[in-house]
């Protein structure tokens, strides 16, 4: 009973959407601006580095949260489902008529918890990646991959490595229409419009 509860929990504060909730604070509705995506970089392009900052930092911080409640209800190794349950929250929001964002910042806060050393290694080669290219998609798409080998190299097996291989597998699907944009070439940057 305690794993199912550990799951709706980090499920609904995944479903916290800060893509939505900063936006509106400013009067905007961002599902009707830019890509239309309620995530950090059409925040970013949309409302400028203020905004995205506060959405980037509040999903970092329920990634953090939904990983550390799954590990107070349920036990830590139980945690690593709960930062999946927290990405399926954030990428299908029941507060936001289930149009979420692509669950990056979250798992990324996720892994913070579970593996300070992996979350911040791959946080820090998404920057990197962000700041020469500034295509999120890509750093997203290499920083989140990041999660899973690193894990094993940390000594993580058995279904807490199925958790992570399926909260990167959930994120890759999410980023199926910037595939598609990179190999035709024509991706969007966070300096485009």
């Amino acid at each position: 009973m305690e794993y199912a509860f550990a799951l709706a929990v980090a499920y609904f504060v995944g479903s916290v959407d800060f893509g939505v909730i900063v936006p509106k604070l400013m009067g905007i509705d961002i599902y009707s601006e830019g890509s239309g995506n309620p995530g950090t970089s059409n925040v970013f392009r949309t409302l400028g580095k203020k905004a995205a900052g506060l959405v980037l930092a509040g999903d970092l911080l329920k990634g953090v949260g939904a990983v550390w409640a799954g590990a107070m209800i349920a036990g830590a190794p139980f945690a690593y489902w709960s930062a999946v349950a927290a990405v399926i929250g954030h990428s299908f929001p029941v507060w936001h008529r289930f149009k979420g964002g692509k669950g990056v910042a979250t798992g990324l806060g996720g892994a913070l918890f579970l593996q300070p050393l992996v979350g911040a290694f791959a946080a820090l080669v998404w920057i990197a990646i962000v700041l020469k290219t500034k295509t999120a998609s890509v750093a997203s798409l290499i920083g989140i991959g990041i999660l899973l080998p690193g894990f094993a190299l940390r000594d993580v097996r058995g279904e807490q490595l199925v958790a992570t291989g399926l909260l990167v597998t959930i994120v890759y699907i999410r980023h199926a229409p910037n595939i598609k944009r990179m190999l035709a070439g024509g991706e969007n940057t966070l300096e485009a419009g």
